[in-house]
Parts: C-alpha cells; sequence; structure tokens
C-alpha cells in the first residue's frame, strides 16, 4: 500500500480505533457508481448492526446515493440459521428487482489473541469473490455464540459487490480493518465508517471528490 496513502489516512483520522491494514480493488475496474446500495453488516451483536448500518447509510445519504440497511429488508428470522446457496440466489435476485445495483458487506472476522476463536482471518489472495459465497462461508457469525469470545483486536472485512444488470455480480473492492476499541461501539462504528468511505473515495468507489470534467468509466 502506498506509503503517502496511509499517512494521509492517519493525519486525516486523528486518533482513530480503526485502521485499514490492506485493500484490494478490481484491476478491471477504474469508476465504479452505483444508485442503490444494500447495506449489510453481519455480527451477532444486533446494537453495533444498527448502528453500523445507520450510521453506514447516512453516510451514504448525504453523498447523494440511496442506501437501505439490511435490517429492514431481510426476514427477522433469516439470519437465524444457516442458507443454501439457491435462498442467496433468490436474495440476489430479489435485489436487482428492487433495482439495487451494489452491496456493501461488512463482517467482524474474529480478534488476535482470543482462547476460543475458531477461524483463521482470511487470505486476500484467496477470498470469496462473489457476495452469496462470502454470505455463506461468514454466515455462523449471526448465531453463533462462540465464533470468538474475549478480545484484544477486531479484524473486519469491507467488500463492495455489484449485482448490475447484465453483469457478473462481482467483487469490486475489499478492504482489512482492524478495530482496536470494540468496547465503545458508538465511537467504533464512528471511526469505522469514516475510514470505510475514505478508502472508497480515495480509490474512486461511488463517492468521488471531483465530479466536473471527470469522465466516468463506471462498471455500470
Amino acid at each position: 500500500m502506498n506509503k503517502s496513502y496511509l499517512l494521509l489516512m492517519v493525519l486525516l483520522l486523528g486518533c482513530s480505533s480503526s485502521e485499514l491494514i490492506d485493500n484490494w480493488k478490481n484491476p478491471d475496474i477504474v469508476i465504479f457508481d452505483a444508485n442503490k446500495v444494500l447495506i449489510v453488516g453481519m455480527t451477532s451483536n444486533l446494537k453495533a448492526q444498527e448502528e453500523f448500518e445507520t450510521k453506514m447509510k447516512r453516510h451514504f445519504t448525504r453523498r447523494g446515493v440511496e442506501a437501505m440497511r439490511s435490517i429492514d429488508l431481510f426476514d427477522v428470522g433469516f439470519t437465524d440459521s444457516e442458507r443454501s446457496e439457491e435462498e442467496l440466489d433468490d436474495v440476489e435476485q430479489s435485489l436487482l428487482d428492487k433495482d439495487f445495483d451494489a452491496i456493501l458487506f461488512t463482517k467482524i472476522l474474529g480478534a488476535e489473541n482470543k482462547e476460543t476463536f475458531r477461524k483463521e482471518m482470511s487470505d486476500l489472495d484467496s477470498f470469496n469473490s462473489k457476495f452469496k459465497d462470502d454470505y455463506i462461508s461468514h454466515q455462523d457469525i449471526y448465531y453463533d455464540d462462540n465464533y470468538y469470545d474475549d478480545y484484544k483486536v477486531y479484524h473486519a472485512e469491507t467488500s463492495l459487490y455489484c449485482i448490475c444488470v447484465g453483469k457478473e455480480r462481482q467483487l469490486i473492492w475489499r478492504g482489512i480493518i482492524d478495530i482496536t476499541d470494540p468496547s465503545n461501539i458508538k465511537k467504533a462504528v464512528d471511526d469505522y465508517v469514516k475510514l470505510v468511505t475514505f478508502a472508497m473515495e480515495e480509490q474512486d468507489l461511488i463517492f468521488h471528490k471531483e465530479t466536473d470534467d471527470k469522465e466516468s468509466t463506471s462498471a455500470k
């Protein structure tokens, strides 16, 4: 990762509880625009999920992009048990039918120094390239009480998926983020949302620093 980019983030975000460790952008994408985005926060902590999805939606709305929280779209019982590939296909099709063109998917993978942590960090070279595969691989986060226990640093991933009509429902961008103060949910969510939106803006993904006289090469 570019060192000047990391330095800029440190200066702008100050004493943040979130840190971007690494990120990947689809090399076939230069600029990606979306008109309607589903925000999914995958965690068994319902308070944190609501806080995250609400604040992320607010950021999208302020930037003129329509967004919806998964807690407003998914049935209450949807995340209580394992879902099949066919069910996730139906979800993606229903999103297309409702004019969604992107999913911003965030999940807490685990933490350092855990005694009962049963998952390994995802390898950026072998990540799932589709939303349904990513969801299926990690869906027990919702209902497995032993997925993670005591912590010092949480490891999180945020992924942007395109679900555009006529396009492969592909991964556009993924960021690996460490959260160092998850006990303070409000501050952790604030810092995380700011970091994700800043990182996406730097990559010309949905949010753009300059819109005038810029020729768009959108994935749509």
